[in-house]
């Protein structure tokens, strides 16, 4: 006991508290931490294991140019009937094109997508991931994620409370972990996992080690992740990258009125004739995304082309007038002609998942997010063993001697008239 108070006394009262913070902001954030790091870890292949699970999602290469996006809409019309379509995807030369249907069915959302060959518009395959009766295990797992199960709105500023506080444990423990003297004993315990140690050695060791070297990447994965659940950290981003600005908010160009009764006549469709000024300028994209609906008189048809196959930071973004097809340009359409805060915001996602640096930063983001969903158990661990050393320690020790046979001898009480009194 005098041992261990000897050695809180040789601390400083503010690593003390840094200390005191690091443990109870821990045992109260972690299961939260767990939760979100090992949904995230999982969610980080589901492009992946969907690819590999889903035939539909693939078509054989052909050397002729996709079909327009007016017949792949009406072949996903036929098997949503009375549907609205949100969103229409062309994929590059092997994959499927899809219709997206998203709506509301007695107040609860409901998600399909429809498969389609590009390069003939055939039927390949309805595929229902949110609505009444069906279970997607994907969107399970980002449901933990975001939300931890329950209603995201009530789910959601939870993570972001839980994150924000795991950011704090980040940096406290690196205070923690900050070797007390550069001798070579010290630093080997510092950067080093003593895999022949105890248990309690090897599980202090997981944590203190694989916490520092993951510092900086689950940094990363835990700010991209706080900008979804507060704008003021992504406007705070936004501040520092841009020298002081302001971030500006979804915005976009809208269709002259005026245009309206100057409407292109021509027999082939207006969204079609979109598309095809697209590909003009943009043939070798990697994908492509549109809306197909116009909810509004003033809305554009807007063709977003994504450069690198398998991310989305890296694109283009292309608006027409719904009337004259007259082409519009607006700030951040393009990535490549960004401000650094403007391409932050953009990259977020794709930082945020890991696919920013292809199949690397992916399983990269894997074992990070891995370790991150290890720290709060292998925490938990190192507290939960001082505690039941501390308690050993604070049991009374046999009074008495011990003689030289190893037996305890017990004084005499000598009763003083004091005692007595």
């Amino acid at each position: 006991m005098k041992n261990k108070q000897r050695k809180s006394s040789n601390k400083s009262a503010l690593r003390r508290f840094n200390d005191w913070i690091h443990l109870w902001l821990g045992l109260i954030s972690g299961i939260i931490v767990f939760i979100v790091s090992i949904t995230g870890c999982i969610y980080v292949f589901q492009q992946d294991i969907k690819d590999a699970m889903e035939p539909w999602r693939f078509v054989e290469a052909q050397n002729t140019a996709f079909v327009p996006p007016s017949q792949l809409l009406d072949t996903a019309q036929l098997h949503m009937p009375g549907a609205t379509a949100t969103g229409l995807t062309y994929s590059n030369a092997e994959g499927a094109a899809a219709v997206g249907f998203s709506s509301m069915i007695d107040g609860k959302r409901s998600f399909t997508a429809v498969f389609m060959n590009p390069y003939t518009g055939e039927f390949l395959y309805k595929q229902q991931t949110i609505g009444e009766g069906t279970f997607d295990f994907f969107r399970f797992i980002i449901d933990g994620h975001r939300a931890l199960w329950m209603p995201y709105e009530i789910g959601r500023p939870v993570v972001g409370v839980g994150t924000l506080i795991f950011v704090v444990l980040l940096i406290t423990g690196l205070v923690m972990w900050w070797p007390k003297n550069t001798r070579k004993s010290s630093l080997r315990k510092s950067f080093k996992i003593k895999w022949n140690g105890s248990f309690k050695r090897v599980n202090y060791d997981l944590h203190n080690v694989l916490g520092f070297y993951s510092l900086l990447l689950a940094l990363v994965l835990a700010i991209t992740g706080l900008v979804y659940s507060f704008e003021w950290v992504g406007d705070g981003i936004y501040y520092l990258a841009s020298g002081g600005e302001e971030r500006p908010g979804h915005s976009h160009p809208h269709s002259n009125l005026d245009n309206m009764n100057m409407a292109v006549s021509d027999s082939i469709p207006l969204i079609d004739q979109a598309w095809y000024k697209t590909l003009e300028v943009q043939p070798t994209a990697a994908g492509w995304y549109m809306s197909p609906t116009l909810a509004d008189d003033d809305d554009v048809y807007e063709v977003l082309a994504y450069l690198n196959d398998g991310s989305w930071y890296n694109q283009n973004v292309y608006y027409y007038d719904r009337y004259t097809l007259e082409p519009y340009r607006w700030p951040g359409d393009r990535f490549s002609e960004a401000g650094l805060a403007d391409k932050l915001m953009m990259l977020n996602y794709d930082m945020h998942i890991g696919v920013a640096l292809g199949l690397p930063g992916k399983i990269l983001a894997f074992f990070i997010s891995l370790i991150c969903a290890s720290l709060p158990i292998t925490g938990f661990l190192v507290w939960w063993n001082k505690k039941k050393k501390s308690k050993k320690s604070d049991k009374p020790a046999a009074s008495g001697n011990q003689n030289a046979k190893g037996k305890i001898s017990r004084p005499k009480v000598v009763k003083s008239n004091a005692a007595i009194a």
